[in-house]
């Protein structure tokens, strides 16, 4: 029994080993999108889709970077852009959820290419 776990912990050992690091994993982790952006993202998709492209007269997005969408649902936040809808939900987000929402569908169009 304790030859297997030496066993595992030199297996473990080695394959973190073997996992590139340095630059390349912080060029990863800086590319990643925070999983916190897609969740929030679930109740946008409905309606404009799950990566931006809207099937019905709902706008479409795809494509917007995420300056432009996180100012767009802050300006609907505040009223300084109208829309019924919109603005209920973008009140509903605080400053943070909104720039996770942003980054998401500001950059999910670019994983499509």
């Amino acid at each position: 029994m304790e030859e297997k776990i030496k066993l595992m912990l030199v297996a473990a050992a080695l394959l973190f080993a073997s996992v590139p690091g340095g630059a390349d994993a912080k060029e990863r982790e800086e590319a990643a999108v925070d999983p916190r952006g897609q969740i929030l993202a679930f109740s946008c998709a409905s309606c404009h889709g799950t990566d931006g492209k809207s099937v019905s007269i709902i706008p479409s997005f795809y494509g917007k970077s995420p300056e432009y969408l996180e100012m767009a649902l802050k300006d609907f936040k505040s009223g300084r852009r109208y829309s019924t809808v919109m603005m209920r939900h973008a009140k509903g987000y605080t400053d943070e959820e909104i720039r996770l929402i942003a980054e998401y569908y500001g950059t999910v169009w670019q994983n499509n290419n």
